[in-house]
């Protein structure tokens, strides 16, 4: 399968930062939200990513107007009708994603793939919205994706080994490295990664030390770039609450239980560095 043209739902960081290597992978991408404000914002944040690379000498000028020339902006969800692919990034809720899905699937051409870059939900389950499951598939981008090499493929129950064998050699061609993943809550890079946070969290409400005090041992002790509070900040603590609370529902263990400190944080509002205050005041 050939995949000549994406549609990218959610202009967000996630959904611009997708649009943007795969028009810089020459592939034509039709930039979708639901308003026209969000539109603009993720474009904008591509055009500045872009002048970045020119300033570094990355691109050039030219290269730089021909990348933004495949970008096509949308608010029209029928432009899926015209695509070869569509890449998901809206809000991680099960809902919002199969009622998007079950849209898609009435849309988009029956040859197309539809992708979702969940980070946590079930993929076999936004699959079942839709009349073509094995079509569907986990495409999770890390943050900052023109930045970040990994992306993990999830195969849901009924995915074909054609579909997946597209999305990798399209990851490859986005200079991305596909690690292929099965369909369980939160994946490889969640169920590591919030646990520890939720540990690194749990060690503040218990006393054992200060959030400085965590995120120092991580960094010098365990050579992390980042400490795991510093990192909960920077992701929002709200989306760990809902990743932590969805490995919890998941899996039925009380290991993945959220910290009472994280609820109490998300119910104040201190969501992290989008909000000015989380475990540190920005």
């Amino acid at each position: 399968m050939k995949i000549k043209k994406v549609m990218v739902i959610g202009a967000g960081q996630m959904g611009s930062g997708i649009a943007q290597v795969h028009a810089m992978a020459g592939i034509d991408v039709v930039l979708h939200d639901v308003s026209e404000e969000a539109v603009e914002r993720g474009f904008k944040t591509i055009l500045r990513n872009l002048s970045r690379q020119v300033e570094k000498e990355r691109i050039t000028t030219v290269d730089k107007a021909i990348i933004v020339n495949r970008i096509e902006r949308s608010v029209d969800l029928q432009k899926a009708k015209d695509v070869d692919m569509v890449i998901e990034a809206a809000v991680e809720n099960i809902e919002v994603k199969s009622s998007l899905f079950a849209k898609l699937d009435t849309i988009a051409p029956a040859s197309a793939v539809l992708a979702t870059n969940t980070s946590s939900l079930p993929i076999t389950e936004i699959a079942a919205a839709t009349t073509r499951p094995e079509q569907v598939i986990g495409m999770h981008f890390m943050n900052p994706v023109p930045v970040m090499k990994l992306v993990e493929i999830i195969r849901g129950l009924a995915t074909s080994d054609e579909v997946y064998e597209t999305v990798e050699a399209l990851a490859r061609k986005l200079s991305k490295t596909p690690v292929e993943v099965n369909d369980f809550p939160g994946f490889v890079t969640n169920r590591i990664l919030m646990p520890m946070i939720n540990e690194a969290i749990f060690t503040v409400y218990e006393g054992v030390a200060t959030p400085e005090a965590v995120d120092e041992v991580m960094k010098l002790g365990m050579n992390h770039p980042m400490g795991p509070l510093t990192l909960a900040d920077f992701i929002g603590l709200d989306t760990c609450l809902y990743i932590m609370e969805t490995l919890h529902k998941g899996f039925g263990d009380d290991k993945y239980r959220p910290c009472p400190l994280l609820r109490k944080y998300v119910k104040a509002g201190w969501l992290g560095k989008k909000t000015g205050r989380g475990f540190y005041q920005y």
